[in-house]
């Protein structure tokens, strides 16, 4: 698992936000993987994301 298949489930999933939990939950994998993969995603700018409503946690969308 690495950081395209996260980045072709945000793209066939355009509409839609989502916790890194939820992203885990849906590929089953570990939660450190998304996070991990996430974070780099964020860093190269191919995903957009936010602040969700709980402290100290992000949701993502497929970047346009």
């Amino acid at each position: 698992m690495g950081q395209q298949d996260i980045y072709d489930f945000l793209k066939g999933n355009k509409r839609k936000w989502f916790t890194s939990k939820e992203i885990s939950n849906k590929l089953e994998v570990s939660i450190g993987s998304v996070t991990n993969c996430l974070r780099k995603l964020r860093i190269r700018r191919a995903v957009n994301f936010r602040s969700s409503q709980n402290r100290n946690q992000f949701e993502y969308k497929f970047k346009k």
